[in-house]
């Protein structure tokens, strides 16, 4: 196990060997999951970010046309039975 240290700015060093096992190089983008006791850090995903735009048109529904209150009331009722 190694040990770092945290300095006054709040910045870790995440210790050479275990940049070098992962493949984290300078700039690397990592996430910081907060577990309550501890951190975890990994590599954040390149995910593109997606809009609603780029999601219209992606399911086709063929249905009756519904009313905002009719979907709200549906989505509710769905999250009531799965749990």
């Amino acid at each position: 196990m190694s040990r770092t240290r945290l300095s006054t700015k709040g910045q870790v060093i995440v210790p050479q060997e275990i940049r070098e096992r992962h493949g984290w190089q300078p700039g690397t983008v990592l996430e910081i999951e907060d577990l309550g006791d501890g951190i975890v850090l990994r590599r954040a995903l390149d995910v593109p970010r997606t809009t609603i735009d780029d999601l219209v048109g992606c399911v086709r529904y063929e249905g009756p046309v519904r009313t905002l209150d009719e979907i709200e009331d549906a989505i509710a009722r769905g999250a009531l039975e799965s749990r």
